[in-house]
């Protein structure tokens, strides 16, 4: 499972900036320290929904764009469009004046580590780097499961990429959600993830905000993060009962997990894996983390 960040913040208006902060921490599987492509190259993807007016802006295959959250914004705000992908996104980051890098800037050592190992197990592979004591690839040939392949002394089955997230509140109690990734490690090239899906990964009304971590393509078929507030809606359900709704009926086989706060300040997670990094802080100071359930 990716981390996300889960912040519930009593303020008012919302900006991308806590993402922003994890999409320049090679940590991190976004911006920079970016999941690899097949070709060793960073595709990364992004998404932004602010919930009152179901304005959202999402954007896909950057491969210069320092912060893609960033640009994901913009093509809410500066653009009459929702969703911008590949050169012409790129095209519209350099009208918009967005800080561009060469892609070398996104590839860490560790990820052309992982990259060799992927290429070498035959596989995609969902998980990277955190422990989580799950197996999940897809395998383009033999049984990636029984690949004697390990990185520091662990089989790389154990590792979990780190996709970054974050949902909030005001107190006026309007939410918003962004999500933002590098995808899979050694992805075909073109490939698009749930995270710049509005909802699929990302999603925000005037009920909820939803930001989703786990195997893209199940996301993407259960519409994840709009499902939350649609149960809400239609079902009456409070916060953590339609997180806890969607993640037991809606992903079939899949593994995914999802962070939530509610007009009314309710915070929820939820996770169908072993574990699944995550946060929250309130501008009264209380701050808490979690990994297991």
């Amino acid at each position: 499972m990716q981390l996300i960040i889960w912040l519930l913040l009593m303020i008012g208006g919302f900006t991308p900036t806590q993402v922003r902060e994890l999409e320049t921490d090679p940590l991190f599987n976004s911006g920079r320290g970016s999941a690899l492509t097949e070709n060793g190259t960073v595709e990364m993807e992004a998404s932004i929904m602010d919930g009152p007016k179901r304005r959202c802006g999402a954007v896909s295959g950057l491969t210069t764009v320092k912060n893609p959250i960033s640009l994901a914004r913009l093509v809410m705000e500066k653009s009459p469009h929702s969703y911008l992908a590949f050169s012409g996104a790129e095209e519209f980051a350099r009208q918009q004046g967005v800080e561009l890098v060469d892609n070398e800037y996104f590839i860490t050592e560790e990820n052309l580590g992982m990259l060799k190992l992927a290429k070498e197990a035959n596989s995609i592979l969902f998980d990277y780097r955190i422990p989580n004591g799950g197996f999940e690839t897809c395998s383009a040939g033999a049984a990636a499961t029984d690949s004697p392949l390990q990185m520091n002394g662990l089989p790389i089955s154990l590792y979990a990429p780190e996709t970054v997230g974050c949902v909030v509140v005001d107190q006026e109690g309007r939410c918003a959600a962004a999500t933002s990734t590098g995808g899979l490690m050694n992805k075909r090239t073109g490939r698009i993830g749930d995270s710049p899906l509005i909802g699929a990964g990302t999603y925000a009304s005037n009920l909820c905000g939803v930001s989703c971590t786990g195997e893209g393509e199940a996301i993407i078929r259960a519409t994840l993060a709009r499902d939350v507030a649609a149960v809400m809606e239609y079902k009456g359900l409070c916060l953590q009962e339609a997180v806890d709704f969607v993640i037991k009926e809606r992903l079939d086989e899949g593994q995914a997990g999802l962070i939530a706060v509610s007009k009314n300040g309710e915070v929820a997670c939820g996770f169908n894996a072993n574990g699944m990094f995550r946060g929250c802080a309130t501008e009264d100071g209380f701050m808490e983390v979690g990994i297991w359930p």
